[in-house]
């Protein structure tokens, strides 16, 4: 047992520093066998996640390979495949970082249970969020429900430093058979979408790592304000990286505080970000149905649409509402596989208060097509946008899309960038957008820019009268 192999069993946590399972495999000098296994969760993906999970598997393996190790690949059952490696390798115990998704948590703990029944050590490590959803209470011993106290309650907690990358990964005497990973075709759904889409991925652990340094010493200072101009490079884009692991939110957090120490202005905003994501996994973990249900039951009534192939609903996948900053961000996220924040929720609400269209199709819309998909922020922030969430806002905030243009583009400069009809000299990112979508959609840059399907003030008034006739 001394000198049996550890698997390591990677899912979205790819990276070498800061990472829990990984360090603890290595600190027992036992030989070290890192595994990904393509299950039904990774089949389940949409395409842009699924496509992106791809490029960061290919380059978390060169890291690897750096380091004189590799990453095996295995398709099928988890715990199939988990229980023919340990056969294969003679491994004695499998760790792996904590997911919290219903799904996973189902898959997770049955794989514990049956290893264990099989003498085999399975032991799963924190490193996905900084504070495990069920350590965080209420006085009176229950979960939070509203954002503010959560944060309250979290912001002075010590966060575990990061650690650092192992010096050496012990490697196997003999490595076991590996599937290829162009035989998944983890792309195949993106189709000439991934041309398109590829040079603006973020990809892997040293490109987010610099990213965080260059946020923090560029642009943290300015972020109250820079983060809701959506023209301007003023977030930290890390939000893919987030999503599979390739930096950890501990790593996020400390360079936060160093930032706000340093006396940075828009330290502690970013800092209450992070902890935005920790709001919406700790809500995830107790309430599950939030994945896949209104919140808050009363919003079972509401009369949403719910036909995701109608007319006002292409009309909004295809970024042709005739309401430029729904349109614009739409576009943006066909071309880099991601939104700014303030075009989410102004294409939210949009969505669900215009068009009066249920939350879940614009949910299952984002997690086809962002390559930064999460389970836990997804769905929170369409039911905040749709007003049936946790913390969500009032029914009878209505964002005015055109209004907000004004406040956040006055120059049109995000406007300018994604939108090709009508202009005599179309920018290369708004003319790229029609590489990037089906043919199917017969769109080109010289088509006339659209009427409103539904105007900003009539929407507000559509909106409201339903609200009012449910009695919200």
């Amino acid at each position: 047992m001394s000198s049996s192999p550890i698997l390591v069993w990677f899912r979205r946590d790819l990276r070498l520093s800061d990472h829990p399972a990984l360090n603890a495999a290595c600190a027992t000098g036992r030989p070290v066998i890192p595994v990904f296994i393509h299950d039904d969760t990774v089949q389940a993906l949409g395409a842009a996640p699924k496509w992106r999970l791809g490029l960061g598997l290919e380059a978390f393996d060169q890291s690897l390979r750096a380091k004189g190790s590799r990453l095996i690949l295995r398709q099928g059952d988890a715990l199939e495949q988990l229980q023919a490696l340990t056969r294969e390798t003679g491994a004695s115990a499998v760790y792996w970082s904590r997911l919290y998704d219903p799904a996973a948590v189902a898959r997770d703990t049955g794989v514990k249970s049956a290893l264990k029944e099989q003498g085999v050590e399975a032991r799963s490590f924190g490193g996905h969020l900084m504070f495990e959803p069920w350590t965080v209470e209420t006085k009176t011993g229950g979960f939070y429900k509203v954002y503010t106290p959560f944060w309250n309650m979290v912001k002075t907690r010590e966060v575990e430093p990061p650690l650092p990358a192992p010096a050496t990964l012990p490697a196997p005497s003999n490595w076991p058979e590996s599937d290829t990973l162009s035989d998944w075709q983890m792309g195949k759904a993106m189709d000439r979408g991934a041309e398109i889409v590829r040079p603006h991925v973020r990809l892997g652990e040293q490109a987010a790592q610099t990213r965080l340094a260059m946020f923090v010493d560029r642009i943290v200072d300015g972020y109250d304000t820079t983060r809701d101009l959506p023209g301007v490079d003023g977030t930290s884009g890390l939000s893919q990286n987030l999503s599979l692991g390739e930096i950890s939110p501990h790593q996020c957090w400390h360079a936060g505080q160093r930032a706000r120490q340093e006396g940075k202005k828009g330290a502690e905003t970013f800092l209450k970000e992070l902890v935005w994501r920790e709001f919406a996994y700790h809500l995830m973990h107790h309430t599950p149905h939030l994945l896949t249900g209104n919140w808050k039951e009363a919003w079972d009534a509401f009369p949403w649409h719910r036909d995701p192939n109608a007319p006002a609903v292409m009309a909004w996948k295809q970024g042709r509402t005739g309401i430029q900053f729904v349109d614009a961000a739409m576009r943006e996220m066909y071309v880099t596989g991601t939104m700014h924040n303030r075009g989410r929720m102004i294409v939210a609400s949009y969505l669900t208060k215009h068009l009066l269209t249920h939350w879940q199709i614009g949910m299952d819309w984002f997690e086809d097509c962002l390559v930064d998909w999460d389970p836990a922020s997804n769905a929170m922030g369409w039911q905040w946008s749709a007003g049936s969430g946790p913390d969500a806002t009032p029914y009878f905030r209505v964002f005015n899309p055109v209004t907000q243009l004004d406040k956040f583009d006055k120059n049109r400069d995000y406007v300018s960038r994604w939108i090709a009809e009508g202009r005599s000299h179309p920018s290369a990112q708004a003319l790229s957008y029609f590489d990037a979508i089906p043919l199917s959609w017969k769109m080109t840059p010289k088509d006339a820019f659209p009427a409103p399907v539904v105007a900003a003030d009539e929407g507000r008034k559509v909106a409201l009268n339903a609200y009012e006739n449910k009695g919200f």
